[in-house]
């Protein structure tokens, strides 16, 4: 329950409370005059809507404050109430004024603010004149919504369900809590001034929700790009502080980037200026995605080289890190970091298949709009298949040129750069050895370090962290893994180990054997391994083997999980997630992690289990995987 002053309960107990001091504010500004007796010291309520504030920053008076001294510690301020209320029992929003948010990092969460709807400040897209609000979409104010804040209703597992909030006097003070401050179509004043919400069907009020929501998630993702642009690339500051060279690997080709979704933008938007009931936007997705949307492909292609640069900077460089979290604490950058800026078209580019699935969701299968529908969703598809190819491939190319310098063979040379070989996982092993004596046999342990690709498996010593000998390798197809239960010594094919294997405490307890059938020698050779932890083994055995279970289980019998935190792959055999990402899972390992597959695209890899939430909603799942048929579908027919 949410408390106002005008509540009974409220009202039993007083105007004037006492609370903590530091949910007062203290910034006070001239009132203006509305008809009413106005006070001197007056909030300012500023929207953070995205669309409907792009022309006019709505600036509206609060309600008549308590009596007495406004800055008096034991003076209570009217709306605070339900905010302390909320601090209490929500943890991770920020109610702060925008002069804290400035000492916080809180990428995932807007400020949430009191709204007051102001009839005559109020404008929506539907009313605004095309050339106004295309003068308008790169002025970024202090308000405005950034990509980084805005989730997409698309990305919700719970999408279909309604969930538009119920209609509010307008005299009244609304408070939105937890989602992000925008409009959404039924919230536009032209849609409620002529009820066009009510006069069509619930399902083509969704349908009209997801094409909305194409037009205003680009219009906040063009705004976040303008920033990246205007306050890091173009800063002369932060480019005294590094080469031409780790400038370009830095930002690349965002300036073609920004150019093409400014296209994409306006042609939704004149759509939208047309009609404010939109009857399709296929057409323009697909066009953009075939043509203007290229440079998506280069700047994800130089992600690898972005990173590196990013991380070099930072660890080597003082000058360029100060003067970047100079320009991070800029009330235009919202103190997010730049990382989360160029990260952007990665993301925005993903989320188009998922943005326009929904619109084909909601679009009638009988109608010619469907099948425009399914042929815009084919393109963006193919897009993000081009954009995730060309990263990937870049990223393997650099490694295996890198992973060859550092390997120095003590046998027969392996020739083993190849454009069609990429690394799946590298990682330290304890190798367990039988030494024959004379009277008996005892056994040994021995570190090796494993680089497995999609096709050899390169057995080696490490030397330094840089260098490694090489003392055996052999094909994938060659190997056969099994678990080995450490609770059954005879399980071991080392004979006579169990007493030492089973009662030390080692670090290496979680064992595996690995028959190798022919190596480089063209011999067969038995190892027992132990890996550090369960998830570690559990990962060996599922890379070094060649069955897998995609091919052969029933994903409808899946568990499935929602992400609820982003996750970035640290290593070759794992899965990077964004939050509402839904991913298949394979494995669950005790100790903390997840082998899943990714429905957006089928990505396989392994990641923590605190980054998800599983999904027990039984309608939800079945969407999913019916969302899931259509995207890898239509996919793996381009």
């Amino acid at each position: 329950v949410v408390l106002s002053t005008h509540s009974p309960a409220a009202l039993k107990v007083g105007t004037q409370q006492i609370i903590p001091k530091s949910l007062a504010s203290e910034s006070k500004v001239t009132s203006k005059g509305t008809g009413q007796s106005a006070e001197t010291s007056k909030r300012v309520l500023k929207v953070r809507s995205l669309v409907e504030s792009l022309s006019v920053p709505l600036v509206a008076d609060a309600e008549e404050e308590a009596e007495g001294d406004l800055e008096s510690p034991g003076t209570l301020r009217r709306g605070l109430r339900s905010t302390s209320y909320r601090r209490a029992v929500v943890s991770g929003v920020d109610f702060d004024s925008s002069s804290n948010l400035k000492k916080k990092n809180r990428m995932s969460q807007p400020v949430l603010k009191a709204v007051v709807e102001d009839k005559e400040k109020f404008s929506s897209l539907g009313r605004i004149k095309l050339s106004k609000l295309s003068s308008n979409c790169c002025c970024f104010t202090e308000n405005a919504v950034l990509y980084q804040n805005y989730k997409e209703k698309a990305l919700d597992i719970d999408s279909d369900e309604e969930s538009e909030p119920q209609e509010q006097k307008l005299d009244e003070k609304v408070v939105f809590h937890y989602k992000p401050l925008r409009s959404t179509w039924s919230q536009l004043s032209v849609v409620k001034k002529n009820g066009l919400s009510e006069a069509i069907s619930q399902e083509e009020r969704k349908r009209q929700e997801a094409i909305f929501e194409v037009i205003s998630s680009e219009h906040s993702y063009l705004l976040s790009l303008e920033i990246l642009i205007r306050m890091f690339k173009n800063s002369r500051e932060l480019s005294l502080t590094m080469t031409k060279t780790e400038s370009h690997h830095l930002f690349s080709n965002i300036n073609d980037v920004y150019e093409a979704s400014k296209k994409f933008f306006k042609e939704l938007e004149a759509r939208h200026q047309n009609n404010i009931f939109i009857d399709d936007i296929s057409d323009i997705v697909e066009v953009h995605a075939s043509s203007t949307f290229d440079p998506y492909v280069k700047y994800c292609t130089n992600e690898v080289y972005q990173q590196r640069t990013l991380q070099k900077l930072l660890a080597t460089n003082p000058a360029f890190k100060e003067v970047l979290s100079r320009i991070e604490s800029h009330g235009d950058c919202r103190n997010l970091p730049m990382i989360s800026f160029l990260i952007l078209p990665m993301q925005r580019v993903t989320r188009l298949p998922l943005l326009m699935d929904t619109i084909c969701q909601k679009t009638p299968k009988d109608s010619p709009k469907y099948e425009n529908c399914k042929q815009a969703l084919k393109e963006v598809s193919k897009l993000v298949r081009l954009c995730n190819e060309g990263a990937r491939k870049m990223e393997r190319t650099e490694m295996m040129y890198t992973i060859n310098s550092q390997l120095e063979f003590k046998i027969k040379p392996f020739p083993l750069v190849s454009s069609s070989r990429w690394l799946l996982k590298r990682g330290e092993l304890t190798a367990f050895v039988e030494d024959t004596g004379l009277f008996s046999k005892r056994t040994s342990k021995q570190q090796v370090y494993f680089f497995l690709f999609n096709d050899v498996l390169i057995i080696t010593k490490k030397k330094s962290e840089e260098s490694y000998n090489v003392t055996d390798y052999s094909l994938r197809d060659q190997l056969v893994v099994q678990p080995c239960d450490s609770e059954d010594p005879s399980s071991s094919p080392v004979k006579n180990t169990s007493a030492m294997l089973y009662s030390r405490q080692s670090s290496a307890a979680h064992l595996f054997r690995l028959t190798v059938l022919s190596n480089h020698a063209g011999e067969k050779v038995e190892m027992l391994l132990g890996a550090e932890t369960q998830s570690d083994r559990a990962r060996w055995i599922t890379a070094l083997g060649q069955d897998r279970d995609g091919q052969t289980t029933d994903r409808t019998t899946l568990t499935q999980v929602e992400i609820i935190r982003t996750y970035t792959a640290k290593q070759s055999d794992e899965l990077s997630l964004q939050v509402a990402d839904v991913v298949l899972v394979y494995q669950k390992v005790n100790d903390g992690w997840y082998e899943g597959e990714r429905l957006r695209d089928g990505e396989r890899g392994w990641f923590p289990m605190e980054c998800a939430r599983e999904i027990t909603c039984r309608a939800t799942i079945d969407k999913n995987m019916e969302r899931m048929g259509r995207l890898l579908g239509l996919e793996t027919n381009v």
